[in-house]
């Protein structure tokens, strides 16, 4: 029998951090594989290397949050991800945070960058 996955919920955002699944997170963060981790923060093929290494079972798509004003990512990271088979959506962090909600709780192999707002 597979096993449930249980994404995690992002609760709340702000003050330079989130909420997610009642645990404060300072700074940017990466959720991958169902597991919250500190980020760098930076739209690099570097900065999202374990999504591209990610098994695709595990990930299908990466959503990038900007933080308050929409920045988008240099054309090495749009090409890398590409390449990797993976899609990519870049928002504002509020808008980021909801879109992944959305999906994880609909089942999507999804990975979320994030970037704080204040």
């Amino acid at each position: 029998m597979a096993e449930l996955r249980q994404p995690p919920a992002i609760e709340a955002f702000g003050r330079g951090g989130f909420r997610i699944e009642g645990v404060r997170h300072e700074g940017p963060v990466l959720i991958l594989s169902d597991a919250v981790t500190g980020w760098s923060g930076e739209g690099t093929v570097e900065a999202v290397s374990a999504v591209l290494a990610a098994p695709r079972a595990e990930v299908e798509f990466l959503i990038l949050g900007t933080g308050p004003a929409l920045s988008p990512p240099g054309a090495a990271l749009r090409e890398a991800l590409r390449q990797a088979g993976l899609g990519l959506e870049v928002l504002t962090t509020p808008e980021a945070a909801r879109l992944y909600n959305l999906m994880a709780r609909d089942g999507r192999r999804v990975a979320a960058a994030l970037r704080p707002v204040d």
